[in-house]
């Protein structure tokens, strides 16, 4: 035995394959390859991107292990579909649009899943000029409203009405940029969209703020959660640990975004050279103040969901879309990924 191994010895050395003590001291082991993750806004890269252009910037994703990639928008619906259509690994859409996919889509084999909520509330409400007479919800039976078909605050607008006692109202359809541009000419009586963007666009056509009657859907009875953030289910399946890494990069970035929305408007403006800074920082904050740290959110926990309120949302949703099958809340939710109770800590005490 001894011969044997001093001759596999002395084969190895005249091969050159004998390890040596420099290669058997243990180095600094390679740099793994960071999990590469596309990512899809709702949206134009306005201010409320910075969620997610921030983290990206201060290199929160790539200490995470992950290579994010983010890409603007056009709307929740789109981004849901390019998420199930495997396009994009994970993305940022309403919550409603997600749940219609679902129960539109039974037999889909790649429904997206919400994995974290950033919008407690939905940002839609009901904006008129207080020169229409319009006072409250219920002045708005008989009168003409505005807004894109696919818009979601003229989808859940049912809801809306129901919980406020509107009768019929005609509905005017047209493309988002002309929105607001018909309520100023008092082409419509009122329009539907997300609160921080169509308040911002009526004094961009020069409305003034004190003017505009905002009702918003939240505060008039209408509990819907809004934008989430939402994962693929082969993500889920093949990765779960970049899932998990990503929430919790994104919270860090939360945080900072949340604190001082001005300074993460830069992460946006080095994406779009040519936004409006002042304007989208107020866009941001906007936000933070009516649907990311609301008291809604403050009561659940940021990123969170409870139960009663996503089934009553799921139901709701099932009957003012009219869906193909009943939504399954059980089946558009996972929580399973959130980051510790610590790090969901991101909203200021008021």
């Amino acid at each position: 035995m001894k011969k044997r191994s001093f001759l596999q010895a002395a084969l190895l050395l005249g091969s050159g394959s004998l390890p040596t003590a420099q290669a058997q001291t243990a180095g600094p082991a390679a740099p793994t390859a960071a999990t590469p993750i596309k990512f899809q806004l709702d949206w134009r890269f306005e201010g409320p991107a910075a969620f997610f252009l921030h983290p990206v910037a201060k290199g929160y994703f790539q200490a995470a292990g992950l290579d994010v990639s983010v890409d603007a928008g056009s709307g929740s619906g789109g981004a849901v579909q390019r998420v199930a259509s495997g396009s994009y690994d994970m993305g940022f859409a309403d919550l409603a649009a997600l749940m219609e996919f679902h129960a539109n889509n039974p037999d889909a084999p790649n429904k997206p899943v919400a994995v974290m909520m950033v919008y407690n509330n939905t940002p839609a409400s009901v904006m008129a000029l207080k020169k229409s007479g319009i006072a409250k919800p219920a002045d708005l039976t008989g009168r003409k409203l505005g807004a894109p078909v696919f818009d979601a605050g003229r989808r859940a607008f049912p809801i809306f009405a129901k919980a406020n006692h509107v009768g019929e109202v005609q509905w005017i359809t047209m493309d988002p940029p002309l929105r607001e541009t018909m309520l100023v000419r008092g082409d419509v009586d009122a329009i539907t969209g997300f609160t921080f963007t169509s308040l911002l666009n009526l004094e961009a056509r020069g409305a003034k703020p004190a003017d505009v009657l905002v009702l918003p859907y939240a505060d008039w009875g209408v509990k819907l959660y809004g934008n989430a953030i939402i994962a693929s289910p082969r993500l889920i399946a093949e990765n779960p640990a970049a899932v998990k890494a990503f929430l919790r990069a994104f919270a860090r970035g939360a945080k900072e975004v949340i604190a001082q929305p001005a300074a993460a408007l830069a992460a946006v403006r080095a994406r779009d050279g040519i936004v409006n800074v002042a304007l989208e920082t107020r866009r941001l904050q906007l936000a933070i103040d009516t649907v990311v740290n609301s008291p809604d959110a403050r009561a659940e926990g940021f990123g969170q969901v409870r139960p009663a309120r996503l089934s009553l949302m799921a139901s709701q949703v099932s009957d003012a879309y009219r869906t193909k099958t009943r939504v399954d809340p059980a089946a558009v939710w996972n929580g399973s990924f959130l980051p510790p109770a610590a790090e969901l800590d991101v909203l200021p005490r008021k």
